[in-house]
């Protein structure tokens, strides 16, 4: 009986248990290259219980050209006071921080910062604050005897706020309350996603025709005390992706579950076969 000598193109067991090892090192390293690092994706790491006293100082904002702003006045003679509560803008609508359609009319802030009211003619709005104009517009309708004991609020229609980039839902936030906060704005937004780039949240705002650019991190108690933690109105945040989003798109990452299931096939095809 002759003997069949192995057949020459086949590895020996030493070689292929060599070769098995290498190509489970491979994928080894390729699936903890892949592993997300937890801390980058969580907020405020390390934080123990503290405590932060809030930054509200010179956070009233001035009025600006295209402002929308409600005008109400009221005295101890409401039929008076009706002709003061007309405003001079039809209805617009708004879109508010919960997602729904709004209805309202304001007087407008016109290119060159005036508004028109009733009786008092045009005054300029915009440079001033609502605590300005109000006290200016109270002192007018007591100086001509327009209104006996006014009350006058002031109201902004269109504050709001941009929430873009790596958030659920990107969109131009209306806040009624005319004070939101960074986390807030975010919330609103429907949060961060996985991808977000979370110790690099660009803030851009405007202030006397001058744009500022801020980085804040929110991984870091640091925000809490940040002149930037509270949001101006007209400030947009941009939330920018990370690295493993660009990964994610890149053919390379594409393909990567592919190769490393056909390596696995082949190493188990090869160890069956010897």
């Amino acid at each position: 009986m002759k003997n069949f000598k192995k057949p020459l193109f086949l590895p020996s067991r030493g070689s292929f248990k060599n070769f098995r090892l290498k190509i489970l090192i491979f994928i080894s390293v390729i699936s903890l290259s892949a592993c997300v690092n937890v801390k980058k994706a969580t907020y405020f790491n390390d934080i123990s219980d503290s405590e932060f006293k809030s930054r509200f100082e010179n956070m009233e904002s001035v009025i600006k050209e295209n402002d929308l702003l409600s005008i109400s006045v009221s005295s101890p003679n409401p039929e008076a006071t009706e002709v003061f509560n007309a405003s001079n803008v039809s209805l617009t609508q708004t879109s508010t921080a919960t997602g729904t359609t709004t209805q309202a009319s304001g007087y407008l802030v016109d290119h060159e910062g005036f508004i028109r009211f009733p009786f008092l003619g045009t005054l300029k709005a915009a440079g001033k604050t609502k605590q300005e104009l109000r006290e200016e517009i109270t002192k007018e309708l007591v100086d001509r005897k327009l209104l006996l004991e006014p009350i006058v609020d002031i109201r902004y229609l269109n504050y709001r706020v941009s929430v873009l980039g790596e958030v659920k839902d990107p969109s131009v936030l209306t806040i009624p309350s005319e004070k939101v906060t960074l986390l807030e704005a975010l919330g609103l937004a429907g949060d961060l996603t996985v991808y977000a780039k979370r110790d690099n949240i660009l803030l851009i705002r405007e202030e006397d025709n001058v744009k500022k650019l801020v980085r804040l991190d929110l991984t870091s108690d640091e925000i809490f005390t940040s002149p930037y933690y509270n949001l101006k109105s007209n400030d947009i945040i941009y939330v920018e992706a990370n690295k493993s989003k660009v990964a994610s798109t890149s053919r390379v990452n594409q393909w990567l579950p592919i190769i490393i299931s056909s390596l696995s096939l082949a190493v188990i095809a090869f160890d069956r076969f010897l």
